[in-house]
């Protein structure tokens, strides 16, 4: 029997325990944006639909959901999600440091932070 790399690739990284873990990240970054969506006053189920979390996480950001397009841009998507990721922490009180901390280190336990933690969303 012929064996063809690219598929078993797609069988290491889509099952088994990789796939188990890629799935718990997932869940945990949708159960922290969930409540970040309610903190901000959006309906927490937009948090599970994969591109919208990202239009409304934008929004919540304080900018135009259509700018949510900037991340499709290669460099400009990276620059744009640092700018996001500041302004996230602005509207909820956090300084520049957690903002470094939600897009680089750890973002699924940032988005939990902000959602079960005691800080307040703020639109100005």
């Amino acid at each position: 029997m012929d064996s063809n790399g690219i598929s078993d690739l797609y069988a290491s990284i889509f099952s088994g325990t990789t796939g188990l873990i890629v799935l718990v990240f997932y869940v945990l970054v949708a159960v922290g944006l969930w409540k970040v969506f309610t903190k901000a006053g959006y309906p927490g189920i937009l948090a599970v639909i994969p591109i919208v979390n990202v239009v409304f996480l934008v929004k919540i950001a304080g900018m135009s959901g259509w700018l949510a397009l900037l991340y499709l841009i290669p460099i400009v998507g990276f620059v744009f999600g640092i700018i996001v990721a500041v302004r996230l922490g602005e509207r909820f009180g956090k300084g520049g440091l957690f903002s470094f901390f939600l897009l680089f280190v750890f973002p699924y336990i940032g988005y939990l932070i902000l959602g079960f933690g005691d800080s307040r969303y703020s639109r100005a």
